[in-house]
């Protein structure tokens, strides 16, 4: 391969459309719209999701539940990431802007903390709220925990 055998692939240089220029065009006349309806009249726009008058998919569908605009997110990290950390980190009281730094968690949601895994060593943990489970390891381990407002 060389340059002189270079060569763009098909369709990259295709025109755009031009309608509404003669009848020699191909596209004159009704410019590519066909005869009558909805969609050959100027301005015509039908909003998302239009199905023909059809009733619309969106609300076909059956609606079930609710959404609790209320609702908490929780960034939850599990007592087997926190022993993972490393001795330097859990020397020092555990709090969310140290599980920032390191990487633990990504967002500035509350931090819950679960009992998943074990905790070897006494290790003071703030954040937001605690499973009971995560409760009693802690404490198992001599280390203390404090609920942040």
């Amino acid at each position: 391969m060389n340059l002189s055998n270079i060569h763009a692939p098909k369709n990259a240089s295709e025109k755009r459309k031009r309608v509404g220029r003669g009848m020699g065009s191909g596209m004159g006349k009704t410019s590519t719209r066909g005869h009558k309806g909805q969609r050959s009249r100027s301005g015509s726009r039908m909003i998302r999701g239009f199905e023909g008058g059809q009733m619309p998919l969106h609300r076909r569908m059956p609606k079930r539940g609710f959404t609790n605009i209320f609702r908490k997110e929780f960034n939850i990290v599990s007592l087997e990431r926190l022993a993972a950390l490393g001795a330097e980190l859990l020397a020092a009281p555990i709090t969310p802007e140290v599980l920032r730094r390191a990487g633990v968690i990504k967002t500035k949601r509350q931090v819950k903390i679960l009992g998943d895994g074990e905790l070897t060593s006494a290790v003071t943990i703030h954040a937001h709220k605690f499973s009971k489970s995560a409760q009693e390891k802690i404490t198992q381990a001599g280390g203390k925990f404090e609920v942040l407002r």
